[in-house]
């Protein structure tokens, strides 16, 4: 049997809820059922919902293009449908997906009361509307993304019937046979790459770069189980570059399957990966691909959202679930064969509300193995609290202000600085003076990405912004940093924080600030979050006192750092060693067993050890290479 005979079959079951239909289709993950009768369209939930109880897939109902409104027609409908005060920014056409996205500045308008609006306007001009808040803050990327895939629109297309059929393809074993292949990102942290074999499927979660090596900096492709042409689907957990950076090869050199993420993972993935390559091209490098391969990354992936369940391949189905570290950051439920094994791949969490994400979840409809972060694993990775995390930062900012020095604080760009940021706007004008916040490097646009996604915001901070009308991200002390000059005032101005990327000191406006600033001991380098072995950043915090830069010339020079040298990690996304071990005793269901990862050596093999002896199951920590058997 071929995927078009399996097509055939879901087709005769199809006829039976919905007889008239036109055609079927395989759209990635996704059965698109399009028809050319309005009343099939229109009213269809519950012939739909017995449709997909039946075959257990994703079922979507289509109009037929030739049935839709004009894209002209339908916009002018939609502008005098919706009042005027619902203050419409944007409306977008996704003629694949028949779908049009509505953006404005009070969506609830828009929806009307119990969705009537949002229903006249699919009933009179077939477009499935899609509602979504303006952004505060406008974001290229997003723009850029969009964009792309509205220019591409039939080659996009051509990519989902190409995945639909190998992701719908007929199963030839029976039985469930699970097998781990760990490429990077054990007993190390950095190059995160894990690939998950069964009789039927290859599937690879995370593929990352180690930006702290550049021995190891790849994950482990030279292994016999890998095989490109063979690999059905990618899963990316979230968009640190040591989770998401190294995607884009596989499209360089031939890989044509989905990459499944969610949508702000997608965006900040795509703002990262194109950062990585222009730095790259500055610095005289030769990139290890190009933008055409992150664009071919952009129309072969597959957003879900969280708690969506999803085939991305014959016998896996895979599920998102918040992880707390960044926005739109996942741990990956997959459930093998007929429910037979199920894995959680924790990738980074948090298990602790912070300001601006909810906490990890913990519940499972089924669970025999996860696979956990150990960052913060080892017996002293003590993490301040929250509170004495705040307390301590005000105390350092106010002695140095008093010094007359400034704060040097480098941020990964994407999660630490919105975290700092949301703290430092509560703090200004109140418990500490009310002083310049300079924004450095990327972190303005990875803040527009995340207010493109308020849903995947804490309650409390959308709260805050949708309805006490308080948005932390526009305060006024803020300031974006555009220009060298504008660097050179800063650090020749007043006392001041400084925010810049990159948050490990490998590059990045951070290291030109560190190189102006080192000398002066009134000066202050904060750490936030964690530093990788063998990064500038790791070697600084272990208390080297100088180190060898670079000029513009390239001539090589020695720093001297007699700035103070502080860190406080309670405001990391990784979670401690206490809420690890937390997290696992409130895990429902318990596993069997427990694998660790994304940690150094001593970290994962006593956080192994650890957790064996006090949650009673088995555990390992296996190094890079090693191949596990799961039942």
């Amino acid at each position: 049997m071929s995927s078009v005979d399996v097509l055939e079959h879901y087709k005769d079951i199809i006829k039976k809820y919905i007889p008239n239909f036109d055609s079927v289709e395989f759209e990635g993950p996704e059965i698109a059922v399009y028809s050319k009768r309005r009343e099939e369209v229109v009213a269809n939930g519950d012939a739909l919902k017995n449709l997909a109880k039946e075959i257990r897939k994703r079922i979507v109902i289509r109009a037929h293009p030739s049935i839709r409104s004009p894209s002209e027609e339908a916009m002018a409908f939609i502008q005098r449908e919706v009042p005027q005060e619902a203050e419409i920014s944007k409306i977008t056409f996704d003629s694949n997906l028949g779908e049009v996205i509505i953006a404005a500045k009070k969506p609830g308008l828009v929806i009307g009361k119990g969705g009537f609006t949002l229903k006249t306007i699919r009933e009179k001009t077939l477009w499935r509307p899609n509602v979504v808040r303006t952004p505060p803050i406008e974001s290229k990327t997003v723009d850029s993304v969009r964009e792309l895939i509205k220019k591409e629109k039939e080659l996009q297309k051509k990519y989902l019937l190409a995945i639909g059929h190998r992701i719908h393809r007929p199963m030839l074993y029976k039985n469930t046979e699970v097998r781990l292949t760990t490429l990077g990102g054990f007993r190390e942290v950095g190059r995160t790459c894990l690939l998950l074999q069964t009789k039927e499927s290859n599937v690879m979660i995370d593929c990352g770069v180690n930006l702290g090596s550049s021995e190891n900096e790849f994950p482990r492709f030279d292994v016999p189980e890998f095989n490109l042409d063979k690999l059905d689907a990618v899963i990316v957990t979230h968009a640190h570059m040591d989770h998401c950076g190294f995607v884009p090869y596989l499209y360089k050199w031939g890989y044509h399957g989905p990459v499944f993420m969610t949508q702000p993972t997608r965006n900040l993935a795509t703002m990262l990966q194109l950062d990585y390559v222009d730095i790259a091209d500055k610095e005289g490098k030769d990139p290890i691909y190009t933008k055409k391969d992150i664009k071919r990354e952009i129309l072969s992936a597959i957003p879900l959202e969280y708690n969506e369940v999803t085939d991305i391949a014959p016998d896996v189905k895979l599920t998102f679930h918040n992880s707390g570290h960044i926005l739109g950051s996942a741990m990956a439920h997959l459930h093998i064969g007929d429910g037979n094994y199920n894995i959680v791949y924790t990738g980074d969490f948090k298990f602790q509300r912070t300001k601006l994400l909810e906490p990890a979840s913990y519940k499972f409809p089924r669970l025999e193995t996860i696979v956990i972060e150990s960052t913060y694993g080892g017996p002293h990775d003590v993490m301040q609290s929250r509170h004495e995390s705040e307390r301590h930062l005000v105390n350092l900012i106010i002695d140095v202000i008093n010094r007359k020095g400034k704060i040097l604080i480098p941020v990964l760009a994407v999660g630490r600085a919105q975290e700092i940021m949301i703290v430092l706007e509560e703090m200004l004008g109140k418990r500490i003076p009310d002083i310049p916040v300079f924004i450095d490097g990327m972190i303005s646009e990875a803040t527009a990405i995340h207010t493109t996604h308020p849903e995947y915001l804490s309650e409390e901070l959308r709260e805050k912004i949708f309805h006490q009308g308080h948005n932390p991200f526009l305060c006024e002390s803020f300031h974006q940093v555009d220009s060298q000059n504008a660097r050179d005032d800063i650090i020749e101005g007043d006392p001041c924080i400084i925010m810049a990327t990159s948050g490990m000191l490998q590059g990045g406006p951070s290291v030109q600030y560190l190189e102006r600033l080192a000398d002066n001991p009134k000066n202050c380098l904060l750490f936030v979050s964690y530093q990788v072995e063998g990064t500038l950043g790791r070697r600084v915090q272990k208390g080297w006192k100088d180190y060898t830069a670079v000029d513009d010339k390239g001539k090589r020079h020695m720093v001297r750092l007699n700035l103070q040298v502080e860190t406080i990690e309670g405001f990391s996304g990784h979670s401690s060693r206490s809420q690890i071990m937390g997290y696992l005793r409130k895990l429902r269901p318990k596993p069997d067993r427990v694998i660790t990862c994304h940690g150094e050596a001593t970290k994962c093999v006593n956080l192994a050890s650890t957790i064996h002896q006090r949650v009673k199951c088995e555990t390992k920590a296996p190094k890079n290479l090693e191949t596990m058997f799961l039942n």
